[in-house]
């Protein structure tokens, strides 16, 4: 996936805020598969994917705290709220990402463990660092599909969806809560609909702008730097 790509046409559609989704594997203790879950915390295990627009600028060292959009998780679990008791949404929770197509071995299971990780998945990074390099609000919302390898004995099982890593039992609770986020997702958009932004992402690149490295079009931003002439 081009994550700059998707998050520059974001940007240049005039987009403020973006409301993800992911269907990672569980880690915690406290999930079980068909929970959803609004994480607050990233841990970064990819290697491959260009994570910054600002390569050879000199710009973009943005604390990343918080790391996902205050007031758009807010919304969401305010809609998840009034979505009824068969919705169980958990609020925080740290999502690893590494960077697959494969899954993750044991070891790797008991290491980003013992990392502080909730759950793992192969998703938002750098999408959601990208997003705060162009202030654009991102928070996520996840539906937790599998226990991650390791964590209990789950017999391999034959040409299916992660091979036995998600229990028969489990399948319908799963189904429901991904059907769920789209509603999730959209009741939370229309209540933040015309609300002005006044959290950090909306600003995160000020510094910039007040040093006079930036200017007010984004796409100067991004752009390589002129070759100089010799």
């Amino acid at each position: 996936m081009n994550y700059r790509a998707n998050i520059f046409a974001a940007k240049a559609l005039g987009v403020e805020r973006i409301i993800a989704w992911s269907g990672p594997g569980i880690i915690s203790k406290r999930m079980r598969p068909g929970d959803l879950a609004l994480p607050d915390d990233l841990l970064d295990f990819t290697r491959n994917r260009p994570s910054t627009f600002f390569e050879g600028r000199g710009i973009g060292f943005i604390r990343q705290f918080p790391v996902f959009c205050g007031t758009v998780r807010k919304f969401l679990l305010d809609a998840g709220k009034r979505g009824g008791k068969d919705l169980r949404l958990l609020d925080g929770g740290t999502y690893a990402c590494t960077e697959g197509p494969r899954l993750e071995t044991p070891a790797e299971v008991r290491f980003l463990a013992r990392a502080g990780a909730d759950m793992v998945g192969m998703t938002l990074c750098p999408e959601a660092f990208l997003a705060r390099e162009l202030e654009i609000c991102y928070a996520p919302v996840v539906y937790l599909t599998n226990y991650a390898e390791g964590l209990r004995p789950m017999p391999y099982r034959r040409g299916i969806l992660f091979e036995g890593m998600l229990e028969k039992t489990g399948e319908g609770r799963v189904e429901r809560a991904k059907n769920a986020i789209l509603p999730l997702a959209l009741a939370a958009a229309r209540a933040l609909g015309g609300k002005e932004r006044g959290c950090p992402c909306a600003v995160s690149m000020e510094r910039y702008r007040r040093g006079g490295l930036i200017g007010p079009d984004f796409r100067t931003w991004v752009s390589p730097p002129e070759r100089r002439r010799g």
